[in-house]
C-alpha cells in the first residue's frame, strides 16, 4: 500500500514598514496624524546612522504623547498600503499554509492587520493610547528578535525555518532573509542586496506572492 507524503506546509512571513506600507511606515503616518513629520524623519534619520530600536521607541513615545486611538486609525486607514494584501492572504490560508506579520512597529498599530486575515502579529510591545505608562524597552523588537520569533512561531505551526518565505524591504529584514530559503525584496534598499531569491517593484502584494508561487509550480 502506496502512503501519499502529505505537502509541506509553508509559513509567510511579512515586514510591515516600506514592504506592506509602500515607501513610509507606520511611525512616519502616526507623525503625520499629529503633524510631526519633520520630527519623525530626523528620528528616522538617527535610526538609520545606528540609533537602537528602543532608544528611537522612546523619543517617538515623547513625540507622541499627545497621541489618541482615533488618530491611530486614522494613521492605520490613510498608509499607503500595497494592493491585494488581504487577497494575498487569503490564497495563502486557503492553501493550508500560514503567514504573519513581524515588525518593530508598535503593536497597537501592527495588531490591526489582524482584522485583514492575517494569522498572527507581533510587533514592538508599546503601552497602551492614550499613554500613561513609559516604554518598557526589552519589549521593543530588533532584527534580531525577528528571527526568534520566526523560529517560534515555526515551532508552533510544525516548519521549519527552510519552509518559510520572508518577504522585507531593509536592514531589519537581513538576519531573517539569510536563514530562510525563499524570500522576497519588496521595494527593497541596498541592505538585502544578494541576500533574496526574488525581488519585486510596484504597488501589488499580489505581484509579489506570485514570483513565490510561479517558483513552486
Amino acid at each position: 500500500m502506496f502512503h501519499v507524503k502529505p505537502p509541506t506546509r509553508r509559513l509567510h512571513l511579512f515586514d510591515l514598514d516600506g514592504t506592506l506600507i509602500r515607501g513610509s511606515a507606520a511611525a512616519v503616518e502616526i507623525s503625520r496624524q499629529l503633524g510631526l513629520v519633520d520630527e519623525i524623519a530626523a528620528l528616522e534619520e538617527g535610526f538609520l546612522r545606528g540609533l537602537t530600536p528602543d532608544e528611537f521607541a522612546v523619543q517617538a513615545r515623547e513625540l507622541w504623547s499627545a497621541l489618541t486611538p482615533e488618530q491611530v486609525a486614522a494613521a492605520f486607514d490613510g498608509a499607503p498600503w500595497l494592493a491585494g494584501i488581504r487577497e494575498v492572504w487569503a490564497e495563502i490560508k486557503a492553501a493550508g499554509d500560514h503567514c504573519a506579520v513581524i515588525s518593530l512597529s508598535p503593536d497597537f498599530f501592527v495588531e490591526r492587520l489582524l482584522d485583514w486575515g492575517v494569522d498572527t502579529t507581533h510587533g514592538s510591545l508599546w503601552p497602551a493610547v492614550p499613554f500613561t505608562e513609559p516604554i518598557h524597552r526589552p519589549g521593543i523588537l530588533d532584527a534580531r528578535a525577528k528571527v526568534r520569533i520566526a523560529k517560534e512561531l515555526c515551532a508552533g505551526y510544525g516548519v521549519t525555518t527552510a519552509d518559510c518565505v520572508a518577504y522585507g524591504d531593509s536592514m531589519s529584514d537581513a538576519e531573517l532573509f539569510a536563514i530562510v530559503p525563499e524570500s522576497v525584496a519588496v521595494n527593497a534598499d541596498h541592505h538585502l542586496a544578494g541576500l533574496y531569491r526574488h525581488s519585486y517593484s510596484g504597488g501589488d502584494l499580489r505581484e509579489a506572492y506570485a514570483l513565490v508561487r510561479n517558483s513552486a509550480a
